[in-house]
């Protein structure tokens, strides 16, 4: 079977999807692109042939398509998901679940009551970390009990320049939204407290960006973890992780594929952006949507996904710890109490 899949938004992201879906996903094609763009759209959907429209609720309603991946400005996917919903359609949503708590609530109440009539969620979230084969190695190692129960996560964000209009809230919201999900991933646990700082602004920082910023998150069993987001590094873009356990340390290493050795020294290079660096997890996340889909596949409806695909109350949950940070921020760096969803 072939899930006929139609994608909001043809931007960096929708046309990465749009790519991997066509040549690398097994059975999905891409049927129908959508984006405010008519030229972007028609230059997107002839990667696939498929069919370029400028109205999401065209795509969303077709016969030609089977499921919808959502990759628009992200003040759009609340009501896109919810569209989605009323047209009975699967939705792999790009982070974040949606651009405020408020709707993020309505988002997960639509989707439990899917789950409460049908007996399985239409929505999954792109949290694609989930899926790097380098943390699922690090939860798994963790996991083992080698090392011991995790004491302290240090945790390591930059990029080479920061996107057009970026604040220090969007970018909580935007960038540090990630470590939001994989810290409780990875340990299991649920963060409770945030404390945000902010030091000597980078001189590439536009008016309006604390870079760098430094978070702290305290998880409900106890550990401390520290985060880096630096936006404009200028070197290029970097992950890092440490979990530092009671009787060693586990690090996530970074991947790289070409070392070069001339003039008696050896380098390596860094990507520009974050693509190159998790382009396995979104093959890998890609695939697990997919097959998720596919009556008798492994992981298919109505059975167990798994950890890779996050879900609707995971995304809002990243969001209300997002929020939290954002109070701190505010407060002077206090510690503020993260909520939970009701």
């Amino acid at each position: 079977m072939t899930i006929r899949v139609g994608v909001i938004g043809a931007g960096i992201m929708g046309a990465d999807h749009i790519r991997n879906l066509s040549r690398n996903i097994g059975s999905a094609k891409v049927s129908y692109v959508a984006d405010v763009d008519r030229q972007r759209a028609e230059s997107a959907a002839a990667v696939a042939g498929a069919n370029p429209t400028t109205d999401p609720g065209e795509l969303i309603a077709s016969g030609d398509v089977d499921a919808v991946l959502i990759a628009s400005h992200d003040s759009t996917h609340a009501e896109l998901i919810l569209e989605s919903f009323e047209a009975g359609k699967p939705v792999l949503c790009e982070k974040p679940l949606a651009p405020s708590v408020e709707e993020g609530r309505r988002v997960v109440k639509a989707d439990e009551e899917i789950i409460a009539a049908t007996g399985t969620s239409l929505l999954s979230l792109g949290f694609m970390r989930r899926s790097d084969p380098g943390y699922v190695e690090l939860k798994d190692a963790l996991a083992s009990g080698r090392v011991g129960d995790a004491v302290l996560v240090h945790c390591v964000s930059r990029n080479s320049a920061s996107a057009p209009g970026a604040t220090s809230e969007s970018a909580v919201r935007n960038s540090a939204v990630h470590e939001l999900d994989i810290i409780p991933w990875l340990l299991e646990s649920p963060i409770t407290e945030v404390s945000w700082h902010a030091g000597k602004p980078s001189p590439g920082a536009p008016a309006g960006l604390a870079d760098p910023q430094l978070m702290l998150f305290r998880t409900a069993n106890g550990v401390l973890t520290t985060l880096e987001l630096f936006l404009n590094a200028e070197y290029g873009y970097s992950t890092r992780c440490e979990i530092v356990g009671e009787h060693g340390a586990l690090s996530l290493v970074e991947p790289v594929s070409v070392a070069v050795d001339v003039e008696r020294a050896r380098s390596t290079g860094y990507a520009r952006d974050w693509r190159p660096r998790f382009a396995d997890a979104y093959r890998i996340e890609l695939q697990a949507w997919i097959s998720s889909l596919v009556p008798g596949a492994e992981g298919g409806p109505g059975v167990d996904r798994g950890s890779t695909l996050a879900t609707a109350r995971d995304g809002l949950q990243a969001s209300i710890v997002a929020d939290s940070v954002i109070d701190s921020m505010h407060n002077g760096g206090a510690w503020t109490a993260v909520g939970r969803i009701a």
